[in-house]
């Protein structure tokens, strides 16, 4: 599955800055040639000593989740490492966007799915009413082997939202009432329909086109007439996954007042990444207590002590990030450790929101 923004993703803060564009073919290379997959696996490639960072859990992972527990691990693995001779990497923020893009391209972000569950309720909610598995179904319904949406999750955001018009009338037709969905739901429906022979072995990608126009398209399809305050997108898909997003979407179909504006080819992807995207990997949190946590966790007795000879952060004000953070931990941890170790200071631990909270702390 390969992941690919094609443009740069907006930080938290006001200011300019901005992330490389990331791609996961070039992190899965990363993954290997800085030595992860010594000890980790991805999609069952690689080393059985640490977690398969591929493999379907029960989990709700955030990129910024995924920054706090790497840092929290980030003593023991540097230890493992020099254990085995192996180089402790420098990740370049470059670098570790590629990760992350990686990750995301595993669906370590995602819930995992069943195929099982998957049939099930393709038929529970109607889809094979309609929808034939290889062949078209009655009206000529296009089958789940050939939904373009099993290979782009971006596809499938645009397709449900298109869809939604056909699928009232067919409901009204049969007297059936909007089949509402969950995350989990689609994302069994998504992994049956992958596991159908005609599909198996087709590459997957998630590509991102310049946001450029998000703002104009946002506008085009009237979405600013009720998306704005309270209820403004921005908001509303803090942290949320492609996935979630594609049923939120469904499920609010059916109550738009107007006719559901169509999406052409590419139109998704540009709305997405203005709304999503710089959301997502940069990471969202409250900057009041993540200065509390830099205090609480001793972050600010080197930080802000000129004397220590730590640099002032405040001089980088929007420049932070999940992935950011990362790069920051490789590139600088390992000497930081030595430091804090010679002066007794434990390891900092963070937890998922209180990383989210120190970075929107240090870009404000």
């Amino acid at each position: 599955m390969r992941v690919v923004l094609l443009v740069p993703i907006l930080l938290v803060a006001a200011s300019a800055a901005t992330l490389p564009a990331i791609d996961s073919t070039r992190g899965e290379k990363v993954f290997h040639a800085q030595g992860c997959s010594g000890c980790h696996s991805a999609g069952g490639k690689g080393g059985k000593s640490a977690p398969d960072l591929g493999l379907s859990m029960d989990r709700n992972f955030t990129p910024t989740l995924l920054a706090a527990t790497m840092w929290n691990h980030a003593p023991a693995m540097w230890a493992a490492m020099r254990q085995r001779g192996t180089p402790i990497p420098e990740l370049s923020e470059q670098d570790a966007g590629d990760l992350f893009a990686f990750f995301y391209s595993s669906r370590y972000f995602d819930r995992p799915g069943d195929a099982a569950r998957g049939k099930r309720i393709f038929a529970e909610k109607h889809c094979a009413d309609c929808h034939g598995l290889t062949t078209p179904g009655s009206g000529g319904a296009l089958p789940l082997s050939r939904w373009r949406s099993l290979q782009s999750p971006i596809a499938l955001v645009e397709a449900m939202w298109n869809h939604a018009g056909q699928m009232k009338e067919q409901f009204a037709r049969r007297n059936l009432p909007w089949q509402q969905l969950t995350s989990q739901m689609m994302a069994d429906i998504f992994v049956y329909g992958r596991s159908l022979t005609a599909v198996r072995g087709q590459r997957t990608s998630f590509e991102l086109a310049s946001g450029d126009r998000g703002a104009e398209i946002f506008a085009e399809k009237g979405c600013g007439g009720c998306h704005k305050n309270e209820l403004a997108l921005e908001s509303r898909l803090k942290e949320k996954t492609i996935l979630e997003i594609a049923v939120a979407m469904w499920n609010h179909a059916p109550q738009m007042t107007a006719a559901v504006q169509r999406f052409e080819p590419g139109e998704m992807g540009q709305l997405l990444n203005h709304l999503w995207a710089r959301q997502y990997f940069a990471g969202v949190g409250d900057g009041r207590r993540g200065d509390k946590v830099f205090a609480a966790k001793g972050c600010a007795s080197c930080h802000r002590d000129p004397a220590s000879g730590a640099p002032d952060l405040s001089k980088l004000k929007g420049s932070f990030s999940s992935i950011a953070m990362v790069s920051a931990l490789w590139h600088h941890g390992p000497a930081m450790l030595d430091r804090m170790n010679q002066k007794n200071i434990p390891w900092p631990r963070f937890e998922g929101r209180e990383m989210a909270n120190v970075i929107a702390y240090l870009n404000h």
